[in-house]
């Protein structure tokens, strides 16, 4: 590593961890097997130390060698540097939890926000009491505010292309059809047909009125009728808990654990119905800006994601099936 400082000369901070070993052996063959070199190696760092400094450092006194004045005064100075160089380019030490007081910014749909809200909360107040959090809707374009600093965090679908962004995937979804106890769509074989006859609330907060399920009708010469789009999954199926329209929900893939973000379908009493089409599966991730990879606040924040996910998974086994009933 080189460390410079202009106008000054430049100086090898490998010089300083010879001179440390040199100072300590008192030795060029010790030394030189203590830093994985060859004594010749070892020979040419002493003598250009000697030429640095100014001073012989070591002298011969019969078979040994032994520092001058000037290297003993400076042999504390450079382990003390040495020490110093470790420190400085040894890996970050790892956070203690307990002394955290940070606010961290999420940005994520209103449904997966409120499936993790209440486990990092209980994390948060197990393990780390100065943590708060900020959970942000789907407002901000995710690459430039990560790259900012103004979320810390995204979580969801993540769509974006960002070469410089990490994304870790967390959990695999499908979507569902939800409705109200005592719908007509409960009542006999959910049909392609049946399923496009209904009407539909759409979830988007760009305004839009298609989505993948219409493309899946669409193959089948099929089309739904979409009566209102909301931004927001909790408000749609609020409404599908009190009209006869259908709301699409994620849930977990066949054979998985329930997904949390179903508890709160699960919560209004709602029926979720398998669709009888070829849709794309869903993937939830979450995605940071690397300078955060390292930083040992932020690996707990992603590693309280990931247990915050298996945990609300787990619970969700059990109150799904009590709150949907069979599909």
């Amino acid at each position: 590593m080189m460390l410079v400082s202009s106008p000054d000369p430049v100086i090898d901070a490998n010089l300083a961890i010879a001179l440390d070993a040199l100072l300590t052996e008192h030795s060029v063959t010790r030394a030189a097997a203590r830093l994985h070199t060859s004594p010749a190696a070892m020979s040419r760092t002493l003598a250009r130390l000697r030429r640095v400094l100014q001073d012989p450092l070591l002298v011969r006194a019969g078979q040994a060698m032994v520092p001058t004045p000037r290297a003993q005064a400076l042999r504390e100075e450079a382990a003390a540097v040495v020490r110093s160089l470790g420190a400085l380019l040894s890996p970050g030490a790892s956070v203690d939890p307990a002394g955290l007081s940070s606010t961290f910014t999420l940005q994520a749909a209103d449904l997966v926000g409120a499936a993790l809200a209440p486990g990092l909360l209980r994390l948060a107040r197990r393990e780390a009491s100065g943590v708060s959090f900020r959970i942000r809707a789907e407002e901000l374009e995710a690459g430039p505010a990560l790259r900012d600093g103004r979320i810390d965090l995204e979580i969801g679908s993540i769509d974006h292309v960002d070469p410089e962004t990490r994304v870790e995937e967390l959990v695999g979804l499908r979507m569902v059809a939800a409705v109200r106890p005592g719908h007509p769509l409960t009542e006999g074989p959910l049909t392609p047909a049946r399923l496009a006859a209904a009407e539909h609330v759409a979830v988007s907060r760009r305004g839009r009125f298609t989505g993948p399920l219409d493309t899946a009708l669409a193959a089948q010469g099929l089309h739904r009728r979409v009566g209102v789009v909301l931004p927001s999954h909790l408000a749609a199926m609020t409404l599908a808990a009190r009209t006869d329209v259908v709301c699409l929900v994620p849930a977990a893939l066949p054979g998985a654990a329930p997904s949390p973000l179903t508890h709160d379908a699960g919560a209004l009493g709602l029926r979720l119905l398998d669709i009888p089409l070829d849709l794309p599966p869903l993937t939830i991730g979450m995605a940071w800006h690397p300078r955060n990879t390292a930083d040992g606040a932020h690996r707990w924040l992603r590693a309280a994601v990931r247990r915050t996910l298996r945990t609300a998974t787990a619970a969700a086994a059990v109150t799904v099936a009590d709150a949907t009933g069979p599909e």
